[in-house]
């Protein structure tokens, strides 16, 4: 039988922690000794480097390799071991019916003296692919439960990079990156758009932990992350209190997640170029104005259209009308009347808190019942029919913690008009937002005079939120 004229040379590794290559470099230079004791001629090394072949996850240099050996490219494989090339049965058949078909008739491996390509090779292959699949499964379930049994301690997960806000250990507040995080989770909650804020911590050449620019994706991640809150999830759920100090209350958490969450439903995106962007109506059939540019010039239209439903007979320049408007929720902000509104908020108060507790509670009774399956044994069936009516209650207190919550565009800003007046121009489009409508429901534009130049202020009525 004539020796191969181009072999394959294939290595892999399934985690590769450091990232130095180190396995499957040892790897490649046994099989390059195998290859020059066989005399085969080597025409390709193939490295899977940091890829588990248990998971079944794409292997792309595996797949390379054997597309190359049913194009006739490589007529001959070396590996370290059979479980280098796979730990999966099916896989291995597949892979000894592709080099059958392709007449490859050489397989072998450093570590056993076999050639898959006979037929007692190939028994004996099988026989080490059940042995490594086994292998792959009990590690599988010691390292689930291991991660179980942490999660449960309330340690922290291991992971190959520490959360944003902590130190390495995971457990240690990073004082510079808590305080940045409590002032993204501040303006966040003030109506501010997660662009923007991206926005604002490349400006600032604040990093990632991994180095790298922030994105929206990344910053919603961690705004989410229940960690922050002294939470330890597991598997995408809460499962208890961790050692670590929180940065963020768990109120605050849940105040989080319920606004993410409202975003979702409404669809709404936080303006870009119109400040009253869904708090105008038509003065002559009351629907929504839109926002609507003719040339260089800005303006709020009532559409006639089939979806939105309005007389198109209403249009008003938006610069003199988001002034004016702007300018009134500034002087309301030093109002008395506004002073009153939030005397009220006591009540609100207490409302928010008895939402928090009934989230934090229904997740307990969560908790209690995952516990009670493990120990009992409750059927998958019956555990689903008790789970559903307990996370319809969380979603129902999350709905209504993100409507009690709308002030938070306020903090800090009643009873200081003069000096949001003087930083107005400065503050960025979605934080302007964020305050004229935690003030204003809506203002109603009548009908104007046909040619006229200025805005009439008497045809703007608005109706006060607060």
């Amino acid at each position: 039988m004539k020796t191969p004229r181009s072999t394959a040379l294939y290595a892999r590794i399934s985690s590769d922690q450091d990232g130095s290559g180190l396995g499957v470099a040892r790897q490649l230079e046994d099989c390059r000794r195998l290859a020059q004791t066989l005399g085969w001629l080597v025409g390709e090394e193939y490295v899977d480097n940091d890829v588990s072949a248990f998971s079944g996850k794409a292997r792309p240099q595996y797949v390379r390799m054997m597309e190359d050996l049913r194009d006739g490219i490589r007529d001959g494989v070396i590996a370290y071991h059979v479980d280098r090339l796979t730990r999966r049965p099916i896989e291995l058949e597949e892979f000894a019916a592709a080099t059958e078909a392709a007449d490859v008739r050489h397989v072998r491996f450093v570590t056993s003296d076999f050639d898959i390509g006979t037929g007692d090779g190939l028994m004996m292959a099988r026989m080490m692919g059940v042995i490594a699949a086994h292998e792959s499964e009990t590690k599988s379930r010691r390292v689930l439960r291991k991660m179980d049994e942490v999660a449960q301690s309330g340690m922290p997960h291991g992971g190959s990079k520490r959360a944003f806000g902590y130190q390495e250990d995971r457990i240690t507040i990073r004082p510079d990156e808590a305080e940045i995080l409590g002032t993204l989770v501040a303006r966040f909650l003030a109506g501010e758009s997660l662009r923007s804020l991206a926005s604002w911590m490349n400006e600032r050449q604040v990093p990632t932990v991994a180095g790298g620019r922030w994105r929206t994706n990344t910053l919603r991640q961690m705004l989410l992350n229940p960690r922050y809150a002294g939470l330890r999830a597991h598997r995408g759920q809460v499962v208890g209190r961790a050692v670590w100090e929180p940065i963020i209350t768990e109120e605050v958490h849940h105040r989080l997640v319920a606004r993410f969450a409202a975003r979702a439903v409404s669809g709404r995106r936080t303006p870009q170029r119109y400040l009253l962007s869904g708090l105008l109506r038509c003065g002559r059939c009351e629907t929504k104005l839109y926002s609507s540019a003719r040339g260089s010039s800005r303006r709020y239209v009532c559409l006639a259209g089939p979806d939105q439903g309005g007389c198109g007979r209403l249009t008003v320049v938006a610069d003199p009308l988001e002034r004016l408007l702007a300018d009134a929720v500034i002087l309301r902000l030093d109002s008395p009347a506004l002073a009153d509104a939030l005397t009220g908020q006591s009540a609100a108060d207490e409302a928010t808190s008895a939402l928090v507790e009934a989230i934090a509670s229904n997740r307990a009774r969560l908790d209690e019942l995952a516990e009670e399956v493990g120990r009992v044994g409750i059927p998958m069936r019956e555990w689903n029919a008790a789970r559903a009516p307990i996370e319809a209650q969380i979603r129902e207190a999350e709905r209504r913690l993100s409507r009690a919550t709308r002030s938070d565009a306020l903090s800090g800003l009643v009873g200081q008009g003069q000096e949001l007046r003087a930083a107005w121009d400065s503050q960025n489009l979605g934080r302007q937002h964020a305050i004229v409508s935690a003030v204003l429901d809506h203002a109603t534009i009548l009908p104007g005079t046909p040619g006229a130049r200025t805005l009439d202020i008497d045809r703007v009525i608005p109706t006060w939120r607060l």
